[in-house]
């Protein structure tokens, strides 16, 4: 198996795992998406996509249909997705994402959080190349192939696929989103959810009490509502 398989077994459970926290992060999902792309899913790949991970999650469909309805109010404030990048202690690199209605507050607080935690705020592209930038969707593996739909699937951009206790998983850099999720619906099959993700490409070990510092910075971030995922260069159990 390949570092995008190690990276999910990983973060499995570690990430979205509050479900009050994921329904907001979804809900922000689609008030962009309905910004950018309108409101009908028929027309709209990114609208379709953020409603596919709602079910993925539980969410009720009429938490969507409000969360779209609300997209569409021009009085409604647009989210901004904007990147953080700094180095927790001991030199493990972090990756911030999020979605902002207000920008000089989100960098207010992740600066707080930096500085509280011993850790330091980086600049613009000091840390980010060194994660890829994948996109993944997760199919039902009922009458799927896997050796088979990785050698079709090369031709979309796919790099990795693999299967789990869930479903298949597929894996691909971060432009091939389009092509893979048009091929997908092309031949009927199903979209249980799809994403993007950053996948450090080295990792660091580090000691319990090592870890334990970094836990605190990355807890401190996560809590923050305008934080969408963080990634990490710390090797996890």
């Amino acid at each position: 198996m390949g570092r995008a398989f190690e990276f999910r077994k990983n973060r499995k459970m570690k990430r979205w795992s509050a479900m009050a926290k994921a329904f907001t992060r979804i809900g922000k999902d689609i008030v962009m998406a309905v910004k950018e792309g309108g409101p009908n899913p028929e027309s709209n790949s990114r609208l379709r996509a953020v409603i596919q991970n709602a079910k993925a999650v539980n969410m009720p469909k009429d938490n969507v249909e409000r969360a779209i309805k609300k997209a569409t109010d021009k009085d409604t404030a647009n989210y901004k997705e904007v990147l953080f990048e700094g180095y927790a202690p001991h030199g493990i690199a972090i990756l911030i994402e999020t979605a902002t209605d207000n920008n000089n507050r989100t960098v207010a607080n992740i600066r707080s959080y930096f500085n509280k935690c011993n850790g330091t705020m980086g600049t613009q592209g000091s840390v980010e190349f060194m994660f890829d930038h994948t996109c993944n969707f997760r199919i039902p593996a009922e009458g799927i192939d896997v050796e088979e739909m990785e050698l079709e699937f090369i031709d979309f951009g796919a790099e990795e696929i693999f299967a789990d206790e869930d479903g298949i998983l597929i894996y691909a850099p971060f432009e091939s989103f389009g092509a893979i999720q048009k091929e997908l619906e092309t031949r009927g099959i199903e979209i249980l959810s799809s994403g993007f993700e950053r996948i450090p490409q080295v990792t660091k070990q580090l000691t319990e009490d090592q870890v334990a510092d970094v836990e605190k910075l990355l807890e401190k971030i996560e809590e923050d509502d305008d934080v969408q995922n963080i990634y990490h260069t710390m090797e996890e159990a």
